[in-house]
């Protein structure tokens, strides 16, 4: 019984402690430590800066170095699924989320990456870069400002 309890206490102290970051994927930009459409996560717990972390490389950029945030979305039609599925699948649309982070490194140079960033994350994202970083995300649209102010 006290293995099970211990175990139990462990994996619950597992989940807990949860995922510090949201998944992304970098799409591109100026960052040459971070490889063109590579996995990483964005870490934005920090009080002073936000990380990048990747599987052989990491970036963090200080919240007093952004000097843009910029969110838009990518609407298209499920065609793939139509063709393979139903043709209902016609009717519903994909939406694609995308983050840009302007800021400026060490070097003074001004630098630039987007992210594509998971319907469940933008959200949080959206608000978390607004408080830290004192910035106000600018919208690519008015269908992009509703689904990121929601």
């Amino acid at each position: 019984m006290k293995r099970y309890l211990a175990v139990l206490l462990s994996l619950s102290s597992l989940l807990l402690a949860g995922d510090t970051g949201s998944r992304v994927l970098y799409v591109g930009g100026t960052v040459p430590a971070i490889q063109n459409k590579s996995s990483v996560r964005i870490e934005i717990l920090g009080d002073d800066a936000l990380k990048l972390i990747g599987r052989t490389s990491s970036l963090t950029v200080p919240y007093k170095d952004v000097d843009t945030l910029e969110y838009g979305l990518r609407v298209s039609r499920r065609y793939v699924e139509a063709a393979l599925i139903s043709p209902l699948f016609l009717v519903a649309k994909k939406k694609t989320h995308f983050l840009t982070i302007g800021y400026v490194d060490r070097e003074g140079r001004q630098q630039a990456m987007v992210l594509r960033v998971n319907k469940n994350d933008i959200r949080p994202l959206l608000v978390s870069l607004e408080a830290r970083t004192g910035r106000r995300v600018e919208f690519q649209d008015e269908e992009a400002r509703k689904a990121g102010k929601g």
